[in-house]
């Protein structure tokens, strides 16, 4: 068993709904974060003759497009704070140095090298939008307790003497962890690591039917092949049961923090096993104002090569010039590379509406600190522009957005947080009129886009020290 599984860390997940090419193209490209993206886009263009990448040449100091060699932007910022600064005159070409980085609206996040962040430091700056204050021991505690493979490496029970908390705010502060990414991290053994990969991918769309249920009980007998058996006391076909163990292969992962681990296999791997984080996006703030970037958008334009795009109105006007072959080599690469450059567009333009759409929601939360995050779900932000809630999932998974003061942080920290949950329980309670009921209260946080189940709700009213309704 434990060889059949370990070959299944190499397997990542696979999001896409089972639709069609096309469909799938666009969910796989949406997905990706800047660095998968720079893969993808690399590989595309040694696969396919037919696309061509411009690099877009860049200012090094704000980003802006140069034109020639002037960036218009900084040459315009010069002019204004010439009387200020002890730098070149007006007339003289535009500088790029350290005393025109007066301002953060003047700062490139990208010239910088990327910051080198920990699969654990990056959790607990994650947990602390989530967490209360008073029980960040315990994600500490928890966070540093993970082995290489990313599972829980110690009791709860421990963890609640250690931290001397209580074991709901162990269990609470646990399944807070168990929704970070990488999906599975946080996890005490193999089965509660897939349970939690497949509620993940369900939340993206995608489901395989009785895999929960074969996970959930069969394990051990589907890791030593034994389909028959399985089918048998679950009452369905072993081509079913072999669904399921290709769908695991495909689709989980084990050891979900693989991607961390140290390549140099040394003791100290845990400390050392750490990921380049770049924004995927950058919210900047101009004139009072917020603004959307979306990173590649800046860096580089894909077309359709001018080479290709020739022959192939060539192709239209004088078909017979061309043998069968060569048609079908111009029109499959052609069309390729066209889709390709539709998906990367429509990434750009999903990803920017969606962080507009956080922007307009959380401005509090931008400009006054996390403090001020309110209870956000990507349900609410999927019905606000109409779209999927599994494309909202696509288009914040594993990606990084830059705030106006210079932080870089995950897509997630901008959705409902423990302390906005607590802040509207909070005002339900001072603002009823008869007593509520933690099923009443949860039901009024559903209203406003908030789906906790009855139990968290009393977690977090009995952290807020309020009594329930029969004692109030």
């Amino acid at each position: 068993m434990d060889m059949d599984l370990d070959a299944l860390q190499e397997q990542l997940p696979q999001q896409g709904m089972r639709v069609s090419p096309r469909l799938v193209a666009a969910n796989h490209i949406l997905q990706l974060s800047s660095l998968e993206l720079q893969q993808t886009i690399s590989s595309e263009l040694q696969d396919n003759p037919a696309l061509e990448l411009i690099d877009l040449p860049t200012c090094p100091t704000c980003g802006t497009q140069l034109q020639g060699s002037i960036c218009p932007n900084c040459l315009r910022r010069q002019k204004s704070d010439n009387q200020l600064l002890d730098g070149p005159d007006a007339n003289d070409e535009p500088y790029y140095g350290q005393n025109l980085r007066s301002s953060d609206e003047e700062f490139d996040p990208m010239t910088q090298v990327a910051a080198e962040v920990s699969l654990p430091e990056r959790l607990l700056t994650e947990l602390r939008a989530v967490v209360q204050p008073d029980l960040m021991p315990v994600a500490e505690y928890l966070v540093g307790n993970l082995d290489e493979k990313g599972y829980l490496d110690c009791s709860l029970e421990e963890a609640a003497y250690e931290c001397s908390a209580g074991q709901e705010d162990v269990d609470l502060v646990l399944s807070l962890l168990q929704t970070m990414d990488p999906p599975g991290i946080g996890a005490r053994n193999l089965r509660e690591c897939l349970m939690i990969q497949m509620e993940y991918l369900e939340t993206m769309g995608i489901w395989q039917p009785f895999a929960n249920e074969i996970i959930g009980t069969h394990l051990t007998e589907l890791g030593e092949h034994k389909f028959s058996r399985i089918a048998q006391e679950l009452h369905i076909s072993t081509d079913v049961v072999a669904n399921v163990w290709d769908f695991i292969k495909r689709e989980l992962n084990p050891h979900p923090a693989d991607e961390f681990s140290s390549s140099a296999g040394h003791q100290d791997a845990r400390e050392t096993r750490s990921s380049y984080v770049l924004p995927d996006v950058i919210i900047s703030q101009r004139d009072g104002s917020f603004e959307v970037e979306v990173v590649e958008s800046k860096r580089f334009l894909l077309r359709v090569s001018p080479v290709y795009s020739q022959i192939s109105a060539d192709v239209e006007r004088d078909g017979e010039r061309y043998s069968d072959d060569e048609k079908r080599h111009i029109q499959q690469y052609v069309t390729r590379a066209k889709l390709f450059i539709a998906n990367i567009n429509q990434r750009r333009q999903t990803i920017h509406r969606i962080t507009s759409c956080l922007v307009e929601c959380q401005s509090e939360f931008l400009s006054q600190g996390v403090r001020h995050l309110k209870a956000l779900t990507r349900a609410a932000v999927a019905s606000k522009l109409g779209i999927h809630e599994s494309t909202v999932s696509r288009a914040t998974a594993s990606k990084f957005v830059m705030l106006p003061n210079g932080e870089v942080i995950p897509f997630s920290n901008f959705f409902t947080a423990s302390l906005s949950i607590k802040d509207v329980i909070e005002e339900f309670i001072e603002n009823e009129k008869a007593p509520l009921t933690d099923a009443e209260i949860a039901e009024k946080l559903a209203q406003r886009g908030i789906h906790v189940a009855r139990r968290t709700v009393a977690k977090y009213r009995m952290q807020l020290r309020i009594l329930p309704s029969s004692l109030r």
